[in-house]
């Protein structure tokens, strides 16, 4: 069977699965099993694929049909730019988060400084920032040492020397007087009972990356109450949340004494990252 028809009918399969994206998906994957790029599929669509790689295109299509994620399928996702290995044991990189490396950038004119990113998963928040700031030393953390191992590993594939990683429970690992000029996070923040949780490749995705209690606040709240303790003096907290979380996660972030709070809106036009800066009060961030 020529690649052109294989590849048809694996997009034609893929579609009757129910996948949005049904030819993009098989293409990807044809050229994942055949260690070519898109350019040389559309130029060479016309040639016999090879029995081996087309036994191992059709198990990742049956893969795929069954809802596995193509990131996890492929082993990878790009993230600003940049490469990144995956594995389910993070989440799968997203463009809306790209938001918050945004956000970060935008509060990041000085040519040095220090980042930290709560639950780092793949590097990909932390990575980005560090490949844009390569002054600045960037700390990623993440409770799961796989994450962690993982991080490392596309710091070291992308050469970014500026990042390191390390295993911690949010602070925990932190030292009092360790203080950074920007902390950011994409913590839990899906409701346990949220309807989305049954849909798409969340359903592969850790659940203990998703979920949070409270109606999914609750880590986003532990982040502002203690963030402001490794902050220092005029730093900014940023967090992204879901897009119906923004009004509160600024209440939050207002409450516990940040100021020139606001929202950020994502790619679709939705608030996905709120953010304060600490006051300079004496009290780690916290108003009395």
């Amino acid at each position: 069977m020529i690649l052109d028809h294989l590849l048809a009918r694996a997009a034609a399969r893929l579609a009757a699965a129910g996948s949005p994206s049904a030819r993009l998906d098989a293409e990807v994957l044809l050229c994942h099993a055949l260690g070519v790029d898109r350019t040389w599929l559309y130029t060479w669509g016309d040639r016999e694929a090879p029995t081996v790689e087309r036994a191992r295109f059709e198990a990742l299509v049956a893969a795929r049909a069954q809802g596995q994620p193509i990131a996890y399928l492929t082993g990878e996702r790009e993230f600003w730019g940049l490469a990144l290995a995956t594995s389910p044991h993070t989440l799968i990189p997203r463009p809306d988060t790209e938001c918050l490396v945004e956000a970060a950038l935008a509060r990041a004119a000085r040519t040095e400084g220090r980042l930290l990113d709560l639950g780092t998963g793949t590097g990909a928040i932390a990575l980005a920032f560090a490949s844009e700031r390569p002054g600045w030393s960037v700390l990623g953390v993440d409770i799961r040492p796989e994450a962690v191992d993982l991080a490392r590993h596309n710091a070291a594939r992308h050469g970014i020397a500026n990042a390191a990683f390390g295993e911690s429970d949010w602070f925990a690992v932190l030292v009092d007087g360790q203080r950074f000029d920007l902390i950011v996070s994409n913590p839990p923040y899906i409701a346990a009972d949220d309807p989305h949780l049954a849909w798409g490749d969340v359903r592969f995705e850790p659940h203990s990356a998703l979920v949070a209690a409270d109606g999914g606040l609750s880590d986003l709240c532990h982040l502002v109450r203690e963030a402001g303790r490794y902050l220092l003096p005029g730093g900014w907290l940023m967090l992204e949340h879901g897009r119906e979380q923004a009004e509160k996660v600024r209440g939050v972030l207002e409450a516990a004494g940040y100021v020139e709070v606001d929202s950020r809106v994502d790619l679709g036009g939705h608030p996905r990252v709120s953010q304060g800066r600490r006051v300079d009060d004496g009290t780690g961030g916290k108003r009395p």
